[in-house]
Formats: C-alpha cells, sequence, structure tokens
C-alpha cells in the first residue's frame, strides 16, 4: 500500500488542490464533499486552510474542516479506507461530522439530508447584472442581510477574488426598479464541460418574493454556461423549502440526496 502525504495549504498554495478537484468534477453533478467552488468560497478568509492529500506526489484528495464538519473529495478510486484513516486525527471529538468520506464506526444522519439539485443549460431571461469591483459593496450588503450572523465584506470579497480560485467565479446581482441591490448569486466553474455550482445565494429580506432570487440565480447560470460548464449544481438542506422552491422555478432538479456521516453515539 502507498503510504498518504497530508498538507495543509495556505490560500496562495491552494492552485494543485483546485486543478484537482477541476480534474475529478463530473460533467453532470459534482460528488464528494467539495467542488472547486466550495474552496474558492472559503477562501475569502485570508487565513483558510485547504488540506491536500497525495501518494507519491499524485492528488488523490482534498478537503477542509468547515466548523465540526470534514469535507473531502476523494480522487475517483481513491482508497476510501486508507484516506479515513489518515484523516482519523483531523476528527476529534467536536468534529463529528463527515461530508464525502465515510468513517469505519460512523453512522449516516439520519435526520435532514441535503437535496443535490441540477440545472442543464438553456436559453434564459433574467436581470441580473455582472458584479465588479464596483458592485462588491451591494453584493456583500445582500449577502450580510440574507444570512444572520454573515461575516462577510468587501475586503473579504477581496480576497476571494485575488486567491487562485478567483477566476473560477462569476456573479450576478439583481437590482430593484429604485437601484437597490435585491439578490445575488456566485458561481463557481470547474471547466469546460464540466458541472458548475453556485455558492451561495440570497436574497434581501426586504425584496422577498418578488422573483429577484430567481433572476439572480438565472443569471449566474446563464454566466457558467456562457464559459462552458455543462450543468450547474447547487446544494441546500432539503427542510429549506424557500430555497428548494426557488431552485426548481428556476428549473433545477433533484439529482440526488446527500448524507453526512455522524460519530456514532452507540456505546
Amino acid at each position: 500500500m502507498i503510504p498518504l502525504a497530508r498538507q495543509r495549504l495556505t490560500p496562495a498554495e491552494t492552485g494543485p488542490a483546485l486543478r484537482a478537484l477541476c480534474e475529478w468534477t463530473p460533467g453532470d453533478a459534482p460528488g464528494g464533499g467539495l467542488h472547486p467552488g466550495d474552496v474558492g468560497w472559503h477562501l475569502r478568509f485570508d487565513d483558510a486552510a485547504v488540506l491536500l492529500w497525495t501518494a507519491e506526489v499524485a492528488p488523490v484528495a482534498v478537503g477542509f474542516l468547515d466548523g465540526p464538519v470534514l469535507r473531502v473529495t476523494p480522487a475517483p478510486g481513491a482508497d476510501l479506507g486508507a484516506l479515513a484513516a489518515e484523516a482519523e486525527q483531523l476528527l476529534e471529538p467536536g468534529n463529528d461530522r463527515s461530508d464525502g468520506l465515510p468513517v469505519l464506526g460512523w453512522e449516516l444522519d439520519q435526520e435532514e439530508p441535503w437535496l443535490v439539485m441540477s440545472w442543464n443549460p438553456r436559453p434564459v431571461s433574467s436581470r441580473a447584472e455582472p458584479v465588479g469591483a464596483a458592485g462588491a459593496a451591494d453584493r456583500v450588503l445582500v449577502q450580510r442581510c440574507a444570512f444572520a450572523g454573515s461575516t462577510f465584506t468587501v475586503e473579504r470579497w477581496r480576497t476571494m477574488k485575488r486567491s487562485p480560485a478567483g477566476g473560477l467565479a462569476v456573479e450576478a446581482l439583481v437590482r430593484t426598479l429604485a437601484g437597490e441591490p435585491a439578490a445575488a448569486a456566485t458561481g463557481w466553474l470547474a471547466g469546460a464541460g464540466r458541472c458548475g455550482l453556485l455558492e451561495p445565494v440570497g436574497t434581501h429580506p426586504d425584496h422577498r418574493g418578488h422573483g429577484y432570487g430567481r433572476d439572480a440565480v438565472l443569471g449566474a447560470c446563464a454566466a457558467l454556461a456562457h464559459r462552458g460548464a455543462s450543468a450547474v449544481a447547487v446544494a441546500t438542506p432539503s427542510a429549506n423549502d424557500a430555497a428548494v422552491a426557488l431552485y426548481r422555478s428556476a428549473g433545477f432538479t433533484v439529482v440526488r440526496e446527500d448524507r453526512h456521516w455522524v460519530r456514532s453515539r452507540r456505546a
């Protein structure tokens, strides 16, 4: 058995991890716990760390700790048992969830699955506009208002855009007729002929119920398709009825349910 080596990459060092994830991303829907866009969104933090597992230099998995969740995407054909054994020291008590990597003795969470939904490219009509430096503050405003406790800032937007993943990002912003920022979506490429990802999507609470979120989603999807994405995926908790309804209205369909592996509570 070839031993595995694990590297802890700084944001500036994440190029090899991103390239591996892009190569492993299928054309219809992402597999594992991470898409290149998940890493890209993570890189809004200047102290973000990404894990790269290799065997004789060749990448075999990419992951990071997302709070208490170890999120991992292995290479096709990777030895999942060996990966889980090597990652065991990361799964100390408190880090009790694994997304994309089965762990011996753990069990699948039976409470709430995540829905992976996919959109196939088609002609769309949307009020969305692309986001550049001049629109960054409005894009950040939508994020902070849409998600309670969000720590997103213009500086973190800039950090994300400067990162090795910045070139994979597309962003769509929708305004009201009065020009107020109403909804936004960030999309991520994995390369031509591969599935893109939406992460994150949000609508300002003052402007919900008017189709702005749908327009932001369709604007980001159209931008990804224009750059060669074969499909666009999004993941949302199955209990988030509003989000599921939004994505269905934009033409997304459910392709699978994902459940985290959780530390067994049995004695």
